[in-house]
């Protein structure tokens, strides 16, 4: 049984770790009022761009298709484009990501296909690495910028694009953090390149010219629209962080105070079967003389 004074230092010890988790789950609450505004405002340009794209891709096949809409004619080596975040203490979103990962790549292998991975963000790179170490490739960190935006975005598609061109992969898919709550945040996995078309289009009676023309507008939407994808996942990543933070360390600081409570009992028990020990002593000691 622990003495008195072991209980009061874990005592004072919960209380401290307390402190910290309120004020990192009050930190992660403000951050997540503009993450989460961010996220959202991208979303509409994000699918505007989307239906252009699919306009276009309608009107354009064949040979005259640019690459990163037509492909390479195989889909034998994929890459995995994983966005995790780059700091911990966010409850599972990291592994719920990785989870997905791992799942997107054994259905691939088991297809008979090869696997690469590119990673975004420090979180995943261990788990991974532990299963897949051969196939690790390259990865882009985001931890020296406070708050990655188009920027990294940008950088990331152009790397991905110069490795596509390259022949390095045939398909590219992205597995990022889709926000939904502070509570739920889902794993994504979508294709990034080639630019996926939608099976179906919307019609319309509409005559519409495009100046240059179809396929030069789509030379430059094209990258443009991997560069959205990248720079929605990042700032879904980052309202999924700070949700999940919030979360995780709301739970964390109520857990604490439970245990405080446990503990404060435990040290009143103690204290009491000392003080009884000790006036029982002295009973004895009084009437032994």
């Amino acid at each position: 049984m622990p003495s008195l004074k072991e209980l009061k230092g874990r005592i004072n010890s919960v209380k401290s770790t307390q402190k910290i988790t309120k004020a990192k789950q009050m930190v992660a609450a403000a951050k997540l009022r503009r993450a989460q505004s961010a996220a959202e405002a991208a979303r509409p340009y994000a699918e505007r761009l989307a239906a252009v794209m699919a306009s276009l891709a309608g009107k354009v096949s064949g040979d005259n298709a640019p690459k990163l809409l037509a492909g390479t004619g195989s889909d034998k080596r994929n890459l995995l484009v994983v966005v995790n975040t780059d700091k911990g203490l966010c409850g599972g979103l990291n592994s719920n990501i990785v989870k997905a990962a791992k799942a997107k790549a054994q259905a691939l292998l088991a297809e008979g296909k090869e696997v690469e991975f590119y990673l975004v963000g420090k979180k995943g790179r261990a788990p991974l690495k532990r299963e897949y170490a051969d196939k690790i490739g390259t990865h882009f960190d985001t931890s020296k910028v406070k708050t990655p935006g188009f920027d990294e975005a940008d950088a990331i598609a152009n790397e991905l694009i110069e490795m596509y061109e390259n022949g390095k992969f045939d398909v590219a898919h992205l597995i990022y953090p889709t926000f939904k709550s502070a509570l739920v945040q889902d794993p994504t996995v979508n294709q990034l390149i080639p630019v996926p078309t939608p099976e179906e289009t919307e019609d319309s009676d509409a005559v519409v010219e495009y100046e240059p023309g179809e396929e030069e507008i789509l030379e430059e939407l094209l990258p443009r629209y991997v560069k959205t994808q990248l720079f929605g996942a990042l700032l879904e990543r980052e309202a999924s962080e700070q949700g999940a933070s919030m979360t995780a360390m709301d739970n964390a600081t109520r857990n604490a105070g439970e245990l405080i409570k446990d503990l404060n009992k435990e040290y009143n028990r103690s204290r009491q079967a000392a003080i009884t020990t000790e006036l029982i002593e002295i009973i004895a000691g009084a009437e032994a003389l």
